[in-house]
């Protein structure tokens, strides 16, 4: 009798060259270790400076991710933007504006043929401005009806209030619900009434050791202590990888079970 389990590996924030190298040369290992069917990297900060950049997205894929998504900084960078436009693996917040390069959402075609639909969106507290995170992700759930067999969600925000009701909102609609942005992994991933796996955030792909999530130390308490913004400067070293699997019965549209995963 076959099986309809998938597994979704979803990982945090990869920041720097640091993150993108770890993760390109032990991801296939890490997914054949967990026996992930699908892989799901943030890459929003992956530039040694604030965005995406060509090689960062190119090396992140080349190393076994399937769909690379955003967040506020996705689209620092305008060498991105042809390769947003053109690549199915590459989706960035679906509420900033129309007119911005890429896609808010793409369909990836997993094992047996499943349609997963992953979609990313950006909060509205303490974050840029965009559309209504609720409302843009719940019209992209009505426009691709029968279009897709699970969903999953990268919600990229900075409050946890507004992840948890966004968790909630989308219960038993989007089968995996995961946070990003913050870069400090959480201890509340669960499995909601109505079958979805939430989790607030996930945490980062980077340097741990000297750094504010994932940057020079120096460059951000200096902002704190006298106000004054620096460059933030990203930090080379020992990466850890910091994420999330999920396991989903497609057959019943409902998430068996979530579980944080760590490696240093």
């Amino acid at each position: 009798m076959q099986s309809s389990i998938i597994r979704i590996l979803a990982l945090g924030d990869v920041v720097g060259k640091s993150g993108v190298g770890k993760v390109a040369d032990e991801l296939r290992r890490i997914k054949a270790e967990l026996k992930a069917d699908v892989v799901l990297v943030n890459g929003e900060n992956a530039s040694e400076s604030n965005g995406l950049d060509v090689w960062s997205a190119e090396t992140l894929l080349a190393g076994g991710t399937d769909v690379i998504t955003g967040g506020n900084h996705t689209i620092a960078l305008r060498e991105i933007f042809s390769m947003l436009d053109d690549s199915e693996y590459l989706v960035r917040p679906a509420n900033f504006p129309p007119l911005c390069p890429g896609r808010g959402y793409t369909v990836f075609r997993a094992v047996s043929d499943i349609r997963i639909l992953i979609i990313n969106a950006a909060g509205q507290v303490f974050m840029p401005p965009g559309d209504n995170p609720f409302v843009c992700v719940d019209r992209i759930l009505r426009e691709n009806e029968g279009k897709y067999d699970i969903a999953v969600a990268d919600f990229h925000g900075e409050a946890t209030s507004e992840k948890s009701a966004f968790g909630l909102w989308f219960d038993g609609r989007i089968q995996c619900i995961y946070g990003t942005h913050t870069h400090i992994p959480t201890a509340d991933e669960t499995l909601l009434p109505k079958g979805s796996g939430y989790i607030t955030d996930i945490g980062m792909c980077g340097v741990r050791e000297g750094t504010v999530l994932g940057v020079k130390a120096e460059t951000v308490i200096k902002q704190f202590v006298t106000g004054v913004h620096e460059r933030f400067e990203r930090i080379t070293g020992k990466a850890e990888i910091n994420g999330v699997l999920f396991e989903v019965d497609y057959a019943v549209k409902r998430c068996l079970s979530i579980k944080r995963i760590k490696y240093l």
